[in-house]
């Protein structure tokens, strides 16, 4: 089976905020470069895009959980339906998930050679992109939330192409692992450290987890999941 390839480009969200969530599928062939897929956009590059978070991966198993959880809490039709491209993915495939698959792996696609950098963090845009305002604090929560690329080496890729494992990381930090450790469980000291000191870790990831370290408190995640600054700050 080949990997869905999506690009997209930049267009209004919601009043006053624009996005390039909405990706659609390649045709014949793109650059991949250090950066993502040529002509592939992001309208917030602070928070988007770089050649730390130059690839989104969203693994296609977690449409059958979304539309369980959205037939279970009772909610109306979402406003973007489950399937590939909802979460504004650029790769979309199955038999990968979080929990299998390791910071700093390896993988080719096409000519491209690319690693897993970091989790993906969940954002407010994602609120409006389904119309649930705890969209984003859900996903982040059960920990479904696909993971990002760095490119090592750039080069084309191609409709049909297949992303493949080239190579483990050896110490085997899971992505899942990483995102709970910052984001859903109580403070250690062990764990923290452990992604301090992962040299294939993105410096964001790091950083946060530093924070956590020196501050005995976690960072604020506010702004990220709601777009509003805490009351407590």
């Amino acid at each position: 089976m080949s990997t869905l390839i999506l690009s997209g480009s930049i267009a209004p969200l919601d009043t006053g905020i624009t996005s390039a969530i909405n990706k659609q599928p390649i045709s014949g062939s793109v650059e991949c470069t250090f950066e993502g897929l040529a002509g592939d956009q992001q309208a917030d590059r602070r928070h988007h895009g770089g050649r730390e978070r130059a690839l989104h991966y969203y693994p296609q198993e977690h449409f059958i959980y979304w539309k369980s959880f959205w037939q279970a809490m009772g909610l109306s039709t979402p406003a973007t339906p489950f399937k590939p491209a909802a979460f504004g993915e650029n790769l979309s495939d199955t038999g990968l998930l979080e929990d299998q698959v390791h910071i700093g792996d390896i993988f080719t696609l096409g000519e491209a050679v690319i690693q897993i950098s970091q989790p993906r963090s969940p954002c407010f845009k994602l609120n409006i992109r389904f119309g649930y305002p705890q969209m984003s604090l859900v996903m982040q929560t059960t920990g479904k939330t696909g993971w990002l690329f760095r490119v090592l080496q750039p080069g084309k890729v191609n409709a049909g192409d297949t992303l493949k494992l080239q190579e483990e990381e050896p110490t085997r930090l899971s992505v899942r692992g990483c995102l709970d450790t910052l984001y859903n469980q109580p403070y250690s000291e062990e764990n923290l450290r452990r992604l301090t000191d992962h040299p294939a870790l993105s410096e964001g990831w790091r950083q946060h987890a530093s924070n956590w370290l020196n501050n005995a408190r976690a960072d604020d995640w506010s702004r990220r999941l709601f777009n509003q600054i805490s009351s407590s700050n």
